[in-house]
């Protein structure tokens, strides 16, 4: 051991001398664990190199050793140097210590102005917790400024204390399952028992863009969907997801003298997400091929006119959110049997890029629906077989078709008669009712509200 020690120092020293930086990027990169005889001189030597990344890999390495006596190194590196992230690894490494006399040090960079830094001494500081003084210290960054310090106290000082199992999680009521629902979102939504519901995935009507979404206004508009996602955040189970298909769209314009307008729907909808408290996850952008879409730029093509220019409208919006939790999507998957887990799996190719290319579906009934490509890849994604699905504006009924498809049960609202005969023609289709304990039942808001109380 001792030998193989001063070989890496030696190996060290020579990269050092000859001055190559990818060299001595690569070796301090692979140093590995340090025994308490590895020779600290060339590592602190470095503390002083010219290139950020040079010093920082540097205290990454000296940190391993855990020495007191490097402690007055990595202060001078957290007041004077310039780097983030040698100032972050220079706290980390005096909080890797796990020193007592260490806490006051900690607790001064507590107020940093560099997120990062109060991150790292947070962490520092959480081995002495149970000290009043350190935990006082803490609890004062709940409502600071920056997200990532208050998410990281608050699941430490407010959170509910439990990562066990929870024998509900993977349950759903049976008056849900293979259940569409035929009236407006909102007054079945009031009847929908809180965490019922394992995954949302929808895509709302769009803005006066179609004869069964007429609004007075953008802001109503808005408010009407702020107002049914605060009902599916209430139903949806903790940590666990909504999927959400969207795209910017285009009134047009009123006369010739007047403009077109165009809606930006993803962008508004996501801040009020937030505000909710869903966690944004993921951005996915479904292509469709551009003879599919409408032709936007026909007269710029003959002009071509700088400030005139349209591009044709060619994806949309797949936004992924999380129910806000305290909880890593681990305790989410440690709730189901392993077997479930293990029949669950994306076997073969996956979407490995946030671009999925798929062809729109075109309907004779429902004029804006969900591909069934589409509707499978979400479901694969962000469910397990046995869970429950629900699209509170289903439309066509994709999404019950596809659920059913993959093992999983559906739970659909839909407005309009029209679209519910739809449904129940797509459901149908499925091969796999024959086996399913749960057929597919249609009711109405009466029907729903009496099948609750029962």
């Amino acid at each position: 051991m001792e030998l193989e020690m001063k070989e890496e120092t030696k190996k060290l020293n020579d990269v050092i001398n000859s001055n190559n930086f990818r060299d001595l990027v690569k070796v301090l990169d692979r140093l590995g664990r340090l025994s308490s005889k590895f020779d600290k001189k060339p590592l602190i030597k470095l503390l002083n190199h010219e290139n950020d990344k040079i010093r920082a890999l540097s205290v990454k390495n000296l940190a391993k050793l855990e020495d007191i006596t490097l402690l007055e190194n990595f202060v001078n590196l957290i007041n004077k140097d310039r780097s983030s992230d040698v100032r972050r690894e220079s706290v980390s490494a005096i909080g890797r210590m796990r020193n007592p006399i260490n806490k006051e040090i900690l607790i001064k960079y507590l107020d940093d102005s560099d997120p990062e830094v109060i991150l790292q001494a947070v962490r520092g500081l959480l081995v002495f917790k149970d000290d009043q003084k350190v935990k006082n210290s803490l609890t004062k960054l709940s409502n600071h400024p920056n997200e990532m310090v208050q998410e990281v106290i608050k699941k430490e000082f407010y959170g509910n204390g439990t990562n066990g199992f929870d024998p509900n999680h993977t349950l759903s009521p049976d008056f849900m399952k293979n259940v569409t629902v035929q009236g407006d979102v909102r007054d079945i939504l009031k009847f929908t028992p809180d965490e019922s519901v394992h995954l949302t995935f929808t895509s709302p009507p769009y803005y006066n863009a179609r004869d069964y979404s007429i609004y007075a206004s953008y802001k109503e508009y808005l408010d009407f969907l702020e107002e049914v996602f605060q009902e599916v955040y209430r139903v949806t189970k903790e940590g666990r997801f909504f999927v959400l298909n969207t795209s910017p769209i285009i009134i047009p314009r009123a006369g010739r003298q007047y403009s077109s307008k165009r809606y930006p729907i993803p962008y508004d909808t996501h801040s009020i997400l937030i505000k909710m408290g869903w966690e944004f996850i993921d951005d996915i952008v479904w292509l469709k091929p551009e003879a599919s879409v409408k032709n936007r730029n026909a007269g710029f093509l003959q002009h071509r006119k700088p400030l005139a220019y349209k591009p044709n409208a060619c994806t949309e919006c797949v936004m992924v959110y999380r129910k806000k939790t305290d909880k890593l999507i681990d305790w989410n998957i440690k709730q189901y049997d392993k077997n479930i887990v293990e029949e669950s799996k994306i076997n073969g190719d996956f979407e490995s890029s946030n671009l999925w290319k798929i062809d729109p579906t075109f309907d004779k009934t429902h004029s804006a629906v969900f591909p069934l490509e589409l509707c499978n890849k979400v479901i694969k994604f962000y469910s397990f077989k046995g869970d429950l699905v629900f699209d509170p504006f289903a439309g066509s009924g994709t999404l019950g078709k596809a659920a059913i498809n993959l093992d999983r049960h559906f739970f659909l609202t839909e407005k309009e008669k029209k679209y519910i005969e739809r449904i129940k023609e797509n459901v149908s289709q499925s091969k796999i009712f024959s086996q399913n304990k749960f057929l597919p039942k249609f009711l109405n808001v009466n029907n729903f509200k009496e099948v609750v109380k029962k």
